[in-house]
């Protein structure tokens, strides 16, 4: 198998089935889809079988990811968050053909936000970001990542001590022995619902804080002082 797909999830009844049929429709169909469900009240897991997913324990993202990993059959393994689209149905092949022939052992996409000025700025700025450091420091959004899974097992995954930013964590630890890059092919959907529960100030205000800390300090939030909270959508998006 190429492709090990794996979804961490929590309560997430509402986007779920929006990302298993962008998915579906792909004109890519050599993978797995790994579903990693953090004790969901909802129909989450119900979902994940009714779409055939492999459904597994998960957690926070981190531990929720390398959970999702340890039972993955691919040799390329991506993660996705659960509130996001892939963009067409060609977006699953033409990013690992990409992947493969650039010989990558770690990727992100572009990201695509429909919705309004203030979100799709900020995620033109985060690609245009990405594009610039990617070589000198890379980093990446948990929404869409793929990776090696040799490479994967051999890093021991997402550090699971760290609450906001393990993923660009992750991206770092990549690159020092491997190859990471933005690949173009295709971008992923992003939902604005962060922006819309939590207000643009606070997400803002909490990348820059990360940013800062690991600039300064030289290491990441292990003690989740920026306030990232993986559970803000229980019952709240159902209507």
């Amino acid at each position: 198998m190429i492709l090990s797909i794996i979804i961490p999830t929590k309560n997430e009844e509402v986007y779920l089935p929006k990302l298993l049929e962008s998915i579906k429709k792909q004109t890519f169909s050599d993978y797995e889809i790994i579903v990693a469900d953090n004790k969901s009240e909802d129909k989450t897991p119900e979902i994940a079988k009714k779409y055939n997913c492999v459904l597994t324990q998960g957690g926070m993202p981190g531990p929720g990811r390398n959970l999702g990993a340890k039972i993955a059959k691919g040799e390329i393994l991506l993660f996705l968050d659960s509130d996001t689209e892939l963009e067409n149905e060609f977006f699953l092949e033409l990013l690992i053909e990409e992947f493969q022939d650039k010989r990558l052992d770690g990727a992100v996409p572009r990201v695509l936000l429909e919705g309004k000025f203030l979100d799709r700025l900020y995620y033109d700025f985060w690609n245009t970001l990405v594009m610039i450091f990617q070589r000198l420091s890379p980093f990446a959004g948990g929404w869409c990542i793929f990776s090696r899974k040799e490479v994967h097992d051999k890093i021991n995954g997402f550090d699971e001590r760290i609450v906001l930013g393990e993923d660009s964590d992750y991206a770092k630890r990549i690159s020092k022995i491997g190859k990471f890059r933005m690949i173009k092919g295709s971008k992923v959907k992003v939902s604005p619902r962060r922006f819309e529960k939590e207000g643009h100030l606070k997400i803002i205000l909490q990348s820059i804080g990360v940013g800062l800390w690991w600039a300064i300090k030289g290491k990441d939030d292990k003690g989740n002082r920026f306030g990232y909270n993986f559970d803000i959508y229980k019952d709240k998006e159902k209507k």
